[in-house]
């Protein structure tokens, strides 16, 4: 029953919800006041990024190593095994030299393996970071470095353990070779299809002598193979891999310089590098030094097991060594040019700061000098064989002096950075925002509901059907 001393207008007050409350100021006019249960709304701020403890792991410890452990860290394993095989190959051979070899040789299988550990480990845990690295259009470019590593290894074992262990060790390093070639040819072709059919275009000011590094894993592969066919018993065998190491070798050395030309028109048309990269101005003479004495190396082996098996003519084998040989002298000289470029780059852009890209110094001129040498011995020549001594003992000094610069770095852990990790964390903050204006949008909903639902749990449940009030004027 409706109290006759009230008015209309405060009777309609008393009868409304608690939300919608209407109080009367001096002059009667009604005001609708806010309800205590339901505060008044404000205008919407952009939600800040929190960080989880989860997160903050990340940036931390072990965990930020193995995150940002990017596959650049096998360049280390390539360098170091260069070393190895410049100390078995310099002329002058002693017995100190010789242990010393087999010294890097067993550091460098325990820095690919601890390496190999780290990339699993990582791979494993994010498995995401396996995408965004694949599509990174120049971190993907170190996966070359992984079968460059390993097959520095499969070609010590060759050097060490075949005249010791004998025939079982053979195919062991036959087998190892296989694989290694499988995974190079793979990166070789993979990454040259990912980086064609990349979306967005690239300017030519983007190419570096990196570029290289996977078609470089396939000249390796050849390499490689070449020593192998050496020490196998079965002519047959032999002339199976050296065939299969002359395929290897065309697929890759003239593709190797058809970039060269690229990069060769970037750097006229768009200067040098920037500083932080200019060491990669060295790469080029990786495949021309490896192709080089590869191209020397199987004709030498084809000038032996052609005439055996019966291949060809049986002067194919001489014909073979002999082009083989002029072919290494012409990637031999232009590599010197390219020599010659490098050292004007670091000249011009000195000085740059130490990073993982140093490494680029020992593999590349490691190679080369190896070539020289092989030269000289093929000659003979005194001039080649101690300029490659000259170039080797160059490789071993670098090679200390990086070493020291990078496990300083890597105690420090500033040297533990993955670029792609950036494009990751993008993509994590664009779904982030996405579900947080997802949240945006039914939290708008969400007070008005939240009200509704209120006020139907607190009104008194009522017996039937009540009449409208009516007001009696």
């Amino acid at each position: 029953m409706d109290n006759p001393a009230l008015s209309g207008s405060a009777r309609q007050a008393a009868r409304a919800p608690p939300s919608e409350q209407i109080t009367l100021d001096r002059s009667n006019t009604p005001t609708t006041s806010p309800s205590t249960n339901n505060p008044p709304r404000t205008p919407n701020k952009p939600i800040q990024p929190q960080i989880t403890s989860s997160e903050s792991k990340l940036d931390h410890g072990w965990r930020r190593r193995i995150r940002n452990f990017s596959p650049s860290w096998f360049s280390i394993t390539m360098g170091t095994g260069v070393v190895s095989e410049i100390l078995y190959t310099i002329p002058g051979q002693s017995a100190w030299l010789y242990y010393l070899s087999i010294l890097f040789f067993a550091l460098n299988t325990a820095l690919f393996t601890l390496a190999f550990t780290a990339s699993l480990l990582r791979y494993t845990i994010w498995p995401e970071i396996w995408i965004v690295m694949i599509n990174d259009p120049t971190n993907s470019l170190f996966l070359g470095t992984i079968p460059i590593g390993f097959a520095t290894i499969v070609e010590m074992w060759v050097f060490v353990c075949v005249p010791v262990w004998g025939k079982w060790a053979v195919y062991v390093a036959w087998g190892a070779w296989m694989l290694d070639a499988v995974i190079a040819i793979s990166v070789t072709v993979s990454l040259g299809i990912i980086l064609m059919s990349e979306n967005g275009q690239r300017g030519l000011e983007t190419i570096t002598a990196v570029q290289l590094l996977p078609i470089a894993a396939t000249i390796v592969a050849a390499a490689t193979g070449a020593n192998v066919a050496g020490v196998l018993p079965n002519e047959q065998y032999a002339l199976g891999t050296i065939l299969a190491c002359y395929v290897m070798w065309g697929m890759a050395t003239p593709m190797a310089m058809t970039v060269l030309v690229i990069y060769y028109q970037r750097l006229a048309l768009n200067k040098m590098p920037p500083r932080e990269i200019i060491v990669s101005a060295f790469l080029p003479l990786g495949p021309l030094g490896l192709g080089g004495q590869t191209i020397l190396h199987l004709g030498k082996l084809a000038a032996v097991v052609f005439p055996k098996t019966g291949t060809l003519d049986p002067v194919a084998g001489i014909i073979a060594y002999i082009i083989g040989f002029f072919v290494a002298l012409i990637m031999w000289a232009w590599g010197l040019l390219w020599f010659a470029l490098a050292l004007a780059a670091i000249y011009k852009s000195r000085p740059f700061p130490f990073n993982m890209g140093w490494w680029g110094f020992t593999f590349p001129l490691g190679v080369y000098s190896i070539c020289t040498i092989q030269i000289g011995i093929e000659l003979p020549s005194h001039f080649f064989r101690v300029l490659g001594t000259i170039f080797g003992t160059a490789v071993i000094v670098l090679w200390c002096i990086i070493a020291v610069g990078t496990a300083r770095g890597a105690w420090r852990g500033h040297l533990f950075y993955a670029p792609c990790l950036a494009s990751l964390k993008r993509e994590q903050d664009v779904v982030t925002r996405a579900s947080s204006a997802e949240e945006k949008e039914m939290g708008g909903a969400g007070p008005a509901l939240a009200s509704t639902s209120s006020d139907i749990t607190e009104r008194p449940p009522t017996q039937g059907r009540e009449a409208p009030d009516i007001d009696q004027e």
